[in-house]
């Protein structure tokens, strides 16, 4: 994998990706988050060399290079997932990608159910800590040591730094957030009842499934993470309704002019 990787930067490079300063990872429904970016470059993943191709409706399989409040961005329009049959090593591929082009901190975002009482469609969540129930570990199998070390410290899988700056603005812009643990399970089925009782009974307050082997590559390669959830259904006893992946993507969307302004931000103030 290291020599793919080398190959795929190099490629990047050599189509004018470089020294970028942040990498962000979109989720369902937040891909609008591109059109604050002043994009110079715009690459399907069809056309990266050892890349994966996203099969899920409403990850349009994009890499963008450009500008966000005077920050060199890339952003992925578009992750992999592990129940879409990639291996955790080409899930988490475009990190280490992220890593090699220079990037030492990373935004992912995503859609997931909550289970905290206190939480309502819409929320926006800050991720301070996550629960890996993920079949499937990222790093297991012989350790790359170019990549990092073979155990790796999750003391911090969130910056603190970063999380009490998002505080900051949202108090700032009078914007409502929420904060909790994510937990990550495999999919692609929603949660059932039992299953929801199950994520907040092991201390979650959300559940989904993404982001979690992305944060543990990027801490494996020394990265500082920053997470924002958008909760776009319900795992509350009472109040667990029918839900599909449209609902969610319609739902994330709502959110979009409240997550912008904060990702834009945040990213200012980095």
């Amino acid at each position: 994998m290291y020599e793919q990787i080398k190959e795929t930067t190099k490629f990047l490079r050599d189509i004018g990706i470089v020294k970028p300063e942040l990498g962000i990872v979109l989720g369902t429904g937040l891909g609008g988050i591109v059109k604050m970016i002043e994009i110079e470059k715009k690459i399907a993943y069809h056309d990266i060399p050892n890349f994966p191709v996203s099969t899920v409706t409403g990850h349009s399989g994009t890499f963008i290079y450009g500008t966000l409040e005077g920050k060199s961005v890339v952003a992925m329009q578009g992750r992999f997932h592990y129940y879409e049959g990639w291996e955790m090593q080409e899930v988490t591929f475009p990190i280490r990608i992220m890593k090699f082009l220079g990037i030492d901190k990373i935004l992912v975002s995503n859609a997931s159910g909550g289970v905290n009482p206190a939480f309502e469609v819409g929320d926006i969540m800050v991720i301070t800590d996550h629960i890996n129930m993920m079949p499937e570990h990222p790093l297991r199998g012989e350790n790359e040591e170019r990549f990092g070390p073979r155990f790796v410290d999750m003391h911090e899988p969130y910056s603190w730094k970063m999380i009490e700056l998002m505080r900051a603005i949202a108090r700032e812009t009078d914007i409502k957030i929420q904060e909790g643990v994510y937990l990550a399970l495999q999919g692609p089925t929603f949660e059932t009842p039992a299953e929801y009782r199950m994520v907040k009974l092991m201390g979650a307050d959300a559940v989904g499934m993404s982001t979690v082997p992305e944060v543990i590559v990027a801490k494996h390669m020394g990265m500082e993470c920053f997470g924002l959830s958008v909760i776009t259904d319900l795992g509350i006893e009472g109040k667990i309704e029918e839900v599909s992946h449209e609902a969610v993507q319609e739902a994330a969307k709502a959110s979009e002019e409240k997550i912008s302004t904060l990702v834009k931000e945040f990213v200012s103030r980095l």
